[in-house]
């Protein structure tokens, strides 16, 4: 049975907070474009946001370029070295930004005193690895167009805010990141936000991105629909053609 993600209730349970474990760090200053850290480098510490955001995306075999999440103020990143791995990704300041980091030996010290804090981390990459797997089901089963809805919603949801006439007002997203979260190449993004953008479920330009997310979320479940028409359509053929 297919699950859709648009409808899934929030979590109940509240959720440990790290931050009111961690004692303050070192506020270290990136500029726009700068490398934070790179793929296969050794991780040595997890870095919190305090201003600004930072894509974290995976290189694949020649210049393919997987985006995994763009992270905002009071967001972790870099939890890999929790468990000692190199980076398997890279980071990057998509503005000028401020960040504070703790080393691994640091973030084990503290949370052998306050044990919450191995809890809250916990269920940090536990939240993460759930997401991570509802978009591996959307690669696997969904088309492009469905999954740009998605990421709209998802970016619209995490990034802006409402402005009263059921539009999300957001930072712009370029095209090029978008393909990179959806797998697809740039034009093919485009052309599928082009579409959007005169259905009326999209504006952008250079300076924002207004999204009409509970529109998106409609068409998500009408095109569900129209899916599950044509499965049982299909169904039914071949049921008849077996039997004659």
């Amino acid at each position: 049975m297919e699950t859709d993600i648009t409808t899934l209730e929030p979590a109940t349970k509240i959720l440990e907070d790290p931050l009111s474990h961690l004692p303050c760090s070192t506020i270290l200053g990136f500029r726009r474009k700068q490398v934070i850290f790179a793929q296969g480098e050794p991780s040595t510490g997890v870095y919190l946001v305090i201003s600004g955001k930072v894509k974290v995306y995976r290189a694949g075999e020649g210049l393919s370029e997987t985006l995994l999440d763009i992270y905002q103020a009071d967001e972790f990143f870099g939890e890999s070295a929790l468990v000692g791995h190199p980076h398997a990704d890279t980071a990057v300041a998509l503005e000028d930004i401020q960040v504070m980091s703790w080393t691994t030996g640091e973030i084990e010290r503290i949370a052998a005193e306050r044990p919450k804090l191995a809890i809250a981390l916990l269920q940090l990459v536990v939240q993460r690895s759930a997401e991570f797997g509802s978009r591996i089901e959307s690669f696997a089963t969904e088309t492009i167009q469905r999954r740009l809805a998605r990421a709209l919603i998802r970016f619209s949801d995490r990034f802006g805010h409402g402005t009263g006439d059921g539009a999300v007002q957001m930072m712009p997203l370029t095209h090029e990141l978008l393909s990179m979260y959806l797998g697809t190449s740039r034009e093919i993004a485009t052309h599928f936000l082009n579409q959007f953008r005169r259905g009326g479920y999209v504006r952008y330009s250079r300076r924002e991105m207004v999204v009409y997310a509970d529109a998106l979320k409609q068409w998500l479940k009408a095109e569900s629909g129209k899916r599950t028409i044509t499965g049982a359509k299909l169904a039914q053929a071949y049921t008849g053609a077996a039997a004659a």
